[in-house]
């Protein structure tokens, strides 16, 4: 059951309202109720002052949802054709993105091609409540951890020098820290490939690597370069979290499936605030063009303004003259050894 704010209450499942009824609940004013199916919790809601309580996305028996509206209370409908749920209560995973035999029919690219259709009032609220709901889950997600960034270019492929390195630099991480990327392929992939598998021996970090550079490219096939990926968690199901916060907007970028949490979002502007924001552990900048220069400045940006006990470190990556930290560290020395 999630923790009280003030005077707000999120209730996420059937459990957690069936939970509190049990308590003797006389006032829902606060709740936030979401997603969750209330078709037979008729005499509940009509015993309770629902005043001041907001239900997103939620399921009611006929004429519940009038009643509620007459007696002060405030239903968000369920927004239809929108191949996302814009009231969901977690962040995604690979699987549930590529969640089809064929990658056109995936959610991933499903809610691609809804992004890029005629827009709407209601499309519009579906997508903002959507990136609302992805920001509260990553909240949640992000509260227990430290997070180390890893930012780098889209167009680094699978057996290429560059991409090894920045598999080694996620397993060096890992050890530490969550890994945290933008969550889409070359140097983002690869960075989550290798904080996925530091669990693993470096043998098979070594492996993977390998299998992967058969599949070296998502053209022309995303279906072809997620299924080599899959096949490789399939073998060597490392364990070790990480973290992918990619976007819709870039649809020619798949997400990369070794991210154990994927926060997706439709709009990049929030996305890319929210991806320099979160690592509170740092910043590694490996070699990238616009979107890896733009979270150059970003974080320039942000750290400018920030009291010193809350601006994060940096690294640079020079390419063959390697990585260049502003503050030197565990991490830094492991790397230098060769660990």
């Amino acid at each position: 059951m999630r923790h009280t704010r003030g005077r707000v209450v999120e209730i996420e499942s059937l459990a957690e309202f069936d939970r509190r009824m049990a308590r003797g609940a006389r006032t829902l004013s606060g709740w936030w109720v979401k997603a969750v199916d209330l078709s037979g919790r008729g005499d509940d809601l009509a015993r309770c002052d629902v005043a001041g309580a907001s239900f997103l996305g939620c399921t009611f028996a006929e004429g519940d949802e009038a009643r509620i509206e007459a007696r002060g209370g405030t239903v968000f409908p369920t927004i239809r054709g929108v191949p996302v749920d814009p009231f969901r209560t977690s962040l995604y995973t690979a699987p549930e993105l590529y969640d089809a035999p064929s990658y056109p029919d995936s959610l991933d690219a499903r809610a691609y091609a809804w992004s890029q259709g005629p827009v709407d009032q209601e499309s519009l609220l579906a997508r903002a409540l959507h990136d609302h709901a992805i920001d509260q889950a990553l909240v949640e997600w992000v509260r227990p951890r430290h997070l180390v960034g890893v930012m780098g270019g889209h167009t680094v492929q699978r057996g290429e020098p560059a991409y090894a390195e920045a598999a080694r630099l996620g397993r060096l991480l890992a050890a530490a820290h969550v890994v945290t990327t933008g969550g889409g392929p070359g140097a983002m992939e690869a960075a989550n490939l290798g904080a996925r598998l530091a669990d693993r021996p470096r043998a098979d970090h070594d492996e993977a690597v390998t299998a992967l550079a058969e599949v070296p490219s998502y053209h022309p096939s995303v279906g072809a370069w997620a299924d080599a990926a899959l096949a490789v968690l399939a073998r060597l199901p490392g364990r070790t979290e990480s973290l992918g916060i990619p976007t819709w907007h870039y649809g020619h970028e798949p997400p990369n499936v070794f991210a154990t949490a994927i926060a997706k979002y439709f709009r990049n502007a929030t996305r890319e605030a929210i991806l320099v924001e979160v690592c509170d552990a740092g910043i590694v900048f490996l070699p990238g063009v616009g979107g890896t220069v733009q979270e150059v400045f970003q974080d320039g940006c942000e750290n400018f303004y920030a009291d010193e006990s809350s601006v994060a470190p940096w690294c640079w990556s020079a390419g063959p003259t390697g990585p260049r930290p502003c503050r030197r560290g565990p991490c830094w020395r492991r790397w230098r050894e060769g660990g």
